[in-house]
């Protein structure tokens, strides 16, 4: 290698970088590189490394050593990510063998942090919608509480039939308190006339109302099974004498 095509090169690179560039030796030099579209009014990551290289004798028609140092205070960078720069810094390199290639590999350096920056916004982007979309679930299953199943329906149903014949019994015997006894028996023989449908038509009534009053999902009656409606339909044609 001559000292005077090494020399020339240097005049090129300190012209270019004039305060990023330091000379250490005759054959070692160091760059301060960030990335290429780097704003620092955008808040964005600063990631800085110094490339040192290293000019062997035979320097251009081999590769010239290649070294990376990260910059305190200027981003954190761990040592795959210093190696998978590296490598692309080398694959650079061969395809320049032969000609001064300092500039060619800190542009591509530039390039490639740029890339990292890019990549490391995109995985935190990525993680942040990921916890929200977890929390929004979390809320979601909270809010939204256990499914209904034919299965959980019938077992509320059941529970829900028995406390309202509690609580119906509790109000007729309510009501039947504060009547006279004249009207207590008139009541008895009232009842006594209704038919099984107007007994049934009273019953239902009464659950719906009292599902609308808590607030409960309405049942369609018309689903229950045939044989509780031929019993109903059986029960019309029966009739009560007054002495029932």
């Amino acid at each position: 290698m001559s000292s005077d095509v090494l020399l020339e090169e240097f005049e090129v690179l300190e012209s270019i970088y004039p305060s990023e560039l330091t000379k250490i030796s005759d054959t070692i030099i160091q760059i301060d590189v960030e990335p290429d579209d780097y704003d620092p009014d955008s808040g964005s990551e600063q990631l800085k490394l110094t490339l040192e290289v290293q000019y062997p004798p035979e320097y251009p028609d081999v590769l010239p050593d290649l070294l990376l140092h990260p910059i305190e205070g200027e981003g954190e960078i761990d040592d795959s990510e210093i190696d998978g720069l590296l490598s692309g810094l080398r694959e650079v390199g061969e395809e320049n063998i032969g000609i001064a290639m300092t500039f060619t590999l800190v542009s591509h350096l530039r390039e490639q942090l740029s890339t990292l920056v890019r990549t490391r916004e995109e995985v935190r982007q990525k993680a942040e919608m990921e916890k929200e979309r977890l929390a929004i679930e979390a809320e979601e299953a909270r809010t939204r509480g256990t499914a209904v199943t034919q299965e959980s329906f019938r077992a509320w149903k059941v529970k829900f039939d028995q406390e309202m014949s509690v609580t119906n019994k509790a109000r007729e015997e309510e009501k039947l308190r504060a009547l006279t006894a004249k009207e207590r028996e008139e009541m008895k023989r009232v009842v006594g006339r209704l038919s099984g449908r107007q007994l049934f038509e009273r019953n239902r009534n009464l659950e719906e109302d009292t599902l609308l009053e808590e607030g409960a999902v309405s049942v369609d009656l018309s689903q229950y099974d045939r044989t509780s409606r031929d019993a109903e339909e059986e029960e019309e044609g029966l009739t009560f004498s007054d002495s029932d």
